[in-house]
C-alpha cells in the first residue's frame, strides 16, 4: 500500500512525507522531482516552456508512469487536475489531504511563479483555492487539518488517519 499526499502548494506534502516514510519504513517519492528529473526543466521553467496546459499534461503522465509499493508519494499541488493520473494512483494506496487554510496558504506562498504554481490567466490565489479545495476534498480518503501543528504532530496526524483509512478498507 502506498501513503498518497495531496495539497496546496506549501502545505509540507514533500517535508511531511520524507518523514513519514521514515517512520511507517516505506520508500519516499516526490513527483515534482520526478517531473525535473524526466525533463531537465525546473518546475517554473517547464510551465514557461509548455504553458499551464502543457505541464498538466506532463505532470499527469508523470504519474500515470508510476509503479509503487510500500511508498508515500508526495504529489504536485496541481496533479489533481488529473483525473486518470489521480485514479492511478489511487489504485494501490490512500490518499490524505494536506490541508491549510487560504490565509496560511497566501502568508507561505510569496511568489507562485518562481514556486513553479499553476496559476492560469489572471487567476487569483482566492480563486486557486477554491477551486483545488474542492479536488483535494473529492480525492481524499483523509484529511489532516495543519492548522497550528508542528511537522510532528503532523506527521502522527497523518499516520494515525491512514492506519485507521487501511483498516476500514
Amino acid at each position: 500500500m502506498n501513503v498518497i499526499l495531496i495539497g496546496m502548494p506549501t502545505s509540507g506534502k514533500s517535508t511531511v512525507g520524507v518523514v513519514l516514510a521514515k517512520v511507517l519504513g516505506m520508500q519516499f517519492l516526490d513527483t515534482d522531482l520526478l517531473i525535473q528529473n524526466r525533463t531537465g526543466k525546473r518546475l517554473r521553467e517547464l510551465i514557461e516552456s509548455e504553458g499551464t496546459e502543457g505541464f498538466l499534461r506532463i505532470e499527469e503522465s508523470v504519474c500515470l508512469s508510476i509503479d509503487a509499493d510500500n511508498t508515500v508519494i508526495a504529489t504536485g499541488g496541481s496533479a489533481v487536475f488529473g483525473r486518470a493520473a489521480m485514479a492511478h494512483l489511487q489504485k494501490n494506496g490512500k490518499t490524505v489531504y494536506l490541508q491549510i487554510s487560504l490565509p496560511e496558504l497566501k502568508k507561505r506562498l510569496r511568489d507562485a511563479k518562481a514556486r513553479g504554481v499553476i496559476l492560469r490567466d489572471g487567476e487569483s490565489i482566492e480563486e486557486l483555492y477554491a477551486e483545488r479545495e474542492a479536488l483535494y476534498s473529492r480525492y481524499a480518503d483523509a484529511v489532516v487539518p495543519e492548522e497550528g501543528m508542528s511537522l510532528e504532530e503532523t506527521v502522527r496526524a497523518v499516520r494515525d488517519r491512514v492506519l485507521s483509512a487501511a483498516a476500514g478498507s
